[in-house]
């Protein structure tokens, strides 16, 4: 069973899906609790067109990506001040990242298979440099989570006694959304633009099924995520599949078990 680990490849694929799960696991909680699930799947396509600008003018496509989506993030907060709804504020640059991307791509004359790989991920194109920019990002965005936790704990169950008592809200927001945006354009190597959104939503619902404290569903989130990573994986390796869909399946398999487990329980 461990013989796909003598391969560097799956080595970099299994290093960054874990740092990625842990991630999408903990954010994804407080998006899916904050009612702004549809978040991650707008900076995914907000990225887009990053992606595209990179491969197109000669930049490295993740940091395109990177700078698209905090920009988009920041944009979408900018345009809920304004009383725009969020969902509206999602979908419009959503719409901007995807047509400009499409844009983008007819000048570059088409889809290559590096493009390809960015839509739908795929574990043979993570490479040394991914890695380490993916774990030295990574563990920025998990301190600045652990230093705002209580913060971030507070707005997310009572917005309005966050903002009498003082704190920063907008603020507080704002740096969920650029946490946000950092960890979908991270997680776009394995899973892709397509399906980043389910890394975020999927494991913090499922854990949220099974009804524990804050802390607890952050543990039962975090292991589901990295679980589900890890099953993906094997699977993709040794049933020959695309990586971000076989991770996907497992953790709406691990969802529905949730639901019969609750079911039962009853």
């Amino acid at each position: 069973m461990i013989e796909f680990l003598q391969y560097a490849f799956m080595q970099r694929a299994l290093i960054a899906g874990i740092i990625i799960a842990l991630l999408c696991a903990i954010i994804g909680l407080f998006l899916v609790l904050r009612r702004m699930a549809l978040l991650g799947d707008g900076l995914a396509h907000i990225s887009f067109g990053g992606i595209a600008a990179g491969m197109l003018f000669g930049f490295y496509p993740i940091l395109s990506a990177l700078t698209f989506a905090i920009l988009g993030a920041l944009g979408i907060q900018k345009l809920k001040k304004m009383k725009i709804y969020s969902d509206s504020a999602i979908a419009i640059f959503f719409s901007f990242g995807l047509a400009l991307g499409v844009i983008l791509i007819s000048l570059s004359h088409g889809f290559n298979a590096d493009l390809f790989s960015y839509l739908f991920g795929s574990i043979l194109v993570v490479s040394t440099t991914d890695i380490i920019i993916i774990f030295i990002i990574g563990i920025i965005v998990l301190i600045t989570l652990a230093l705002f936790y209580k913060e971030l704990f507070y707005i997310t169950f009572d917005e309005y006694s966050a903002k009498a008592s003082g704190l920063p809200v907008e603020k507080i927001d704002a740096l969920l959304v650029i946490l946000t945006a950092i960890t979908v354009v991270l997680s776009m190597r394995i899973v892709g633009i397509l399906l980043v959104s389910s890394m975020l939503v999927i494991p913090a619902s499922t854990a949220l099924l099974l009804r524990k404290s804050f802390k607890q569903t952050i543990i039962y989130s975090s292991i589901i995520s990295i679980t589900s990573v890890i099953i993906g994986l094997i699977l993709a390796y040794y049933l020959d599949l695309a990586a971000g869909g076989a991770i996907v399946i497992t953790l709406i398999t691990g969802f529905l078990i949730a639901i019969i487990y609750k079911k039962i329980k009853k």
